[in-house]
């Protein structure tokens, strides 16, 4: 299987978790820790969702990561 070419993508500066999807994607949770502005961004699909504590944030981002098998050479 060929591995995403997204798998390391340029780390955001507010950056606190990286996931990984199912073809190696990389899947990040940014924002502030203790704060209702963290996002999660699908680099292999291009999903994203919206703002919510850490806590409800990388739970979503794990899940979507372990469903995710999108491999996107061209997002933009």
């Amino acid at each position: 299987m060929k591995l995403s070419p997204n798998a390391t993508p340029p780390e955001p500066a507010d950056m606190l978790i990286r996931f990984h999807n199912q073809t190696g994607a990389a899947v990040d949770v940014t924002g502030r820790d203790g704060s209702y502005c963290c996002r999660w961004y699908c680099h292999g699909c291009g999903e994203q969702s919206g703002g919510d504590y850490v806590m409800y944030t990388r739970s979503g981002a794990n899940e979507h990561a372990g469903a995710c098998r999108a491999s996107y050479h061209r997002l933009r």
